[in-house]
């Protein structure tokens, strides 16, 4: 009787125990973050801004309740994002889930809202069906409200979040300018690089044909792959902002590639390769090569049979190892097709120079009129050493001891043309991530490129690729055998001590 006694009050002091604990964690909530990019730990960018919110942010998580398991932990991350969120702002974020399907009034609500339903295909049974289901966020502020039209799963909700509700709370956008007049593509034709830098800038073109100066209004200016003569008398407007304390982006292309009459040639002088030497930045007229590429497709033929396979193209260096810098934080793969090396030769003791993209060690360069794309290429192509092929410059030399200049050797790598196509988002990433280095950083740049976007595994070593490749079949094995084997241990040390009276 008094074993049965014990055992009831143990089992209310442990019940007890889980009820004190459950209340404490939901006053304080944290996670644990042993993630490569600390993606579940908020930044100080978002801290930042939730401790400046002056007023109230609602949001509205619109997320089906009957989602499939592989998108349930899609919502619980959401969630788990919101009470932090909760509570960084000192109860000036309030959010709140509603299940759109429940109710067709709910369901055009969250679908006038900007929250269109998504359609997944899900297997019950041996069969295909489709479901649709809702996984977007509506914030609001007052009369102002952001959309946030679908949660990737499996993508890093951090800096979606967090520019959504600093682009509510934040009323006068620091401004911008896309230089223009000189053949430079148009804000439609940079649709992904407007996309991100509108959530948290006024980016606006400036065409200097018209404009009497660059006025110091401008946090930045981006020059972007610019075709045509540019007067002296632009340069001289550039060169007075500089000399303002202005910064500016300028991606130039002195060599040109054309792979359907397959050609190569030095780009026209308009102007830019002089007036980038007078900053000390020199842009070779020779094509860097790098035995790290991308690849382009061939057309082949074999007896009767004509196929198209993907050719490795030195031309299209690969850039997956970047310096720790600002710019380049977090950034995982970046593509430049036919690009030239850039030198630095300054002028100013206390001017600095930080390479932001360079080649691999087996790189050169290369100038050959005609391209052969199924040109065999040896080690001995590769023997000049890694290449420079974007740059940051600080100092007097660009302008003011304040003024800051990066210089990338492609004007198009991050253009969508016209009409638009999409490209890496780690192209736009870089370009965005200048922009704010160059206008003294929002401090929203570490967000841009958190979570990993790229990590082939034919880029590591033969050894360590089959360590990975047999050790994630192995692992796993190992830990049941050692569980088991304690476990036996466990059991027998018990059988033991009962066998010896011991209890």
């Amino acid at each position: 009787m008094q074993k049965k006694s014990t055992v009831i009050i143990s089992l209310a002091i442990f019940a007890a125990i889980l009820i004190v604990v459950n209340m404490i964690s939901s006053k304080l909530y944290f996670r644990l973050d042993f993630t490569d990019d600390q993606r579940y730990t908020l930044s100080r960018a978002t801290n930042d801004v939730l401790t400046d919110l002056e007023d109230i942010v609602t949001v509205k998580a619109y997320f089906s309740e009957d989602l499939p398991a592989q998108l349930l932990s899609n919502r619980q991350d959401f969630e788990d994002l919101l009470i932090e969120y909760e509570n960084r702002s000192g109860g000036n974020l309030v959010y709140e889930f509603i299940s759109p399907n429940e109710e067709e009034e709910v369901e055009q609500e969250a679908q006038q809202s900007g929250i269109q339903p998504v359609i997944i295909n899900v297997s019950e049974k041996d069969q295909v069906q489709q479901l649709k289901a809702y996984m977007g966020a509506v914030l609001m502020i007052g009369d102002q409200q952001e959309v946030i039209p679908v949660i990737q799963p499996g993508v890093d909700m951090e800096y979606g979040l967090t520019t959504a509700i600093k682009k509510l709370a934040v009323l006068d956008k620091p401004k911008v300018a896309l230089i223009q007049g000189h053949g430079e593509p148009s804000m439609q034709e940079v649709a992904q690089l407007y996309q991100q830098l509108s959530v948290l800038y006024q980016f606006e073109p400036l065409d200097l044909n018209t404009a009497i100066d660059i006025s110091t209004d401008y946090k930045s200016i981006v020059i972007m792959n610019p075709i045509d003569t540019i007067p002296q008398g632009h340069f001289n407007k550039i060169d007075q902002y500089l000399a303002s304390g202005g910064s500016a982006y300028v991606a130039y292309s002195n060599v040109n590639g054309d792979l359907s009459v397959g050609q190569l040639s030095p780009s026209n002088d308009i102007g830019m390769t002089g007036w980038l030497a007078s900053k000390g930045v020199n842009v070779g007229n020779q094509f860097v090569i790098d035995s790290q590429s991308g690849s382009v497709t061939v057309q082949q033929q074999q007896g009767f049979i004509s196929y198209r396979s993907q050719v490795k193209f030195p031309y299209f260096p690969i850039v997956n190892s970047f310096p720790d810098h600002p710019v380049t934080k977090g950034l995982e793969t970046i593509m430049l097709p036919f690009v030239s090396a850039i030198t630095f030769s300054p002028s100013d003791t206390a001017t600095s120079f930080t390479p932001l993209m360079t080649t691999s060690e087996l790189s050169g360069i290369d100038f050959t009129p005609r391209l052969d794309i199924e040109r065999q290429w040896t080690k001995n192509d590769f023997v000049q050493g890694p290449q420079n092929m974007a740059v940051a410059i600080e100092g007097h030399a660009v302008g003011s001891t304040n003024s800051k200049l990066i210089v990338v050797a492609n004007g198009a790598f991050a253009v969508n043309g016209n009409p638009p196509q999409q490209i890496n988002q780690d192209n736009v990433n870089f370009v965005s991530n200048s922009v704010d280095w160059l206008s003294d950083d929002t401090g929203l740049i570490d967000l841009r490129t958190k979570g990993i976007t790229s990590r082939p595994l034919e880029q590591l070593e033969d050894g360590t690729r089959e360590m990975l490749k047999y050790g994630n079949v192995a692992f796993p094995i190992v830990l049941v055998f050692i569980y088991a084997f304690i476990r036996r241990q466990l059991y027998l040390r018990k059988k033991q001590n009962w066998m010896e009276g011991k209890f």
